[in-house]
């Protein structure tokens, strides 16, 4: 039983690693547009007590001086969608001529 959890420890070890590398590179390949500031949003503590995982999805307006005009969720649990929403207040991309869209995914695991 002990040899089982360690399996599915080193499992979610590296399948964590792995979607953390894959999540860097395709949002800039979402983006187009270079993220200057781009805070991870904070864990919840509630979420944590309450074992929460999962993603939230979120489509963005960035406007052409580089903030966030629009969030649009697509799906999150409503405890992990506050926090990504607290967290995109403070990002922060390149000023460009046109805005932009992008749609984000954030992975929440304890």
């Amino acid at each position: 039983m002990n040899t089982e959890r360690n399996k599915r420890g080193i499992l979610g070890g590296a399948l964590l690693a792995v979607a953390l590398c894959l999540g860097v590179g395709n949002l800039e390949a979402q983006e187009g547009r270079k993220a200057l500031s781009n805070p991870a949003p904070a864990y919840p503590e509630v979420a944590k007590r309450m074992r929460l995982v999962g993603t939230v999805k979120v489509q963005i307006l960035i406007g052409t001086d580089g903030r966030i005009k629009e969030t649009s969720f697509v799906g999150g649990h409503p405890v992990l969608v506050n926090a990504v929403e607290e967290a995109l207040k403070n990002w922060k991309y390149a000023p460009s001529s046109g805005e932009t869209t992008a749609q984000l995914e954030f992975n929440f695991h304890p």
